[in-house]
């Protein structure tokens, strides 16, 4: 539990730093790049990559850094964007998607089963249940129309989404980006082969 809470409180302690202030301007400026190459699939169905930087900034800072960053990402790229609606339940789905994300992958080495574990969590809980809930909620449809759309897209993006997180964190681990940002990667312990 000791290690559960020090996730919060040292995630809660990289706001105090202008480099993690810093790095998440970049990442928000890199969100709405990416933002504007998103492909709309019917009225509640959004395929694009602007979460990711999202991802990262949890990866770099934590649960707590991660869940405020995908709120307020939540609210400004309404603002500047505007596309429906604003629906406080989804700026709260964004807000616990940082955090399950943080909490799965900060301080921790980057690993292809983690952020799999991370994504399936999030697409499940927060995306399909949470998300057409307030869908549903908002604009009056049943709760069970739009599920078996939401479930689809979610379990062909699930393994898209892993593999393409993973990939942009090992390359940013391979290319230095994280150590010249003075982020501390942990590395994977290696088991030592038992010599009989």
């Amino acid at each position: 539990m000791k290690r559960f809470v020090s996730l919060f409180t040292d995630s809660a302690q990289e706001l105090k730093k202008v480099r993690t202030l810093t790095i998440c301007g970049l990442m928000a400026a890199l969100a709405f790049i990416l933002g504007s190459f998103s492909i709309r699939l019917g009225e509640y169905i959004k395929i694009g990559f602007s979460g990711l930087p999202n991802e990262v900034v949890d990866f770099m800072f934590g649960p707590a850094v991660g869940s405020v960053f995908a709120a307020t990402m939540d609210v400004l790229k309404l603002i500047v964007k505007p596309d429906g609606a604003w629906i406080p339940g989804l700026t709260l789905n964004a807000f616990l998607a940082g955090m399950i994300y943080g909490v799965f992958l900060y301080k921790k080495p980057i690993s292809l089963w983690r952020i799999a574990a991370a994504k399936f969590i999030v697409s499940l809980v927060i995306n399909v249940g949470l998300a057409t809930y307030w869908l549903a909620q908002v604009y009056g449809e049943g709760y069970l129309a739009n599920l078996p759309a939401r479930i689809t897209k979610n379990v062909i993006m699930w393994p898209i989404n892993t593999v393409i997180l993973y990939l942009v964190l090992k390359v940013l681990e391979g290319a230095g980006a994280f150590k010249m940002m003075g982020i501390f990667i942990p590395r994977k312990k290696k088991t030592e082969a038992k010599v009989n």
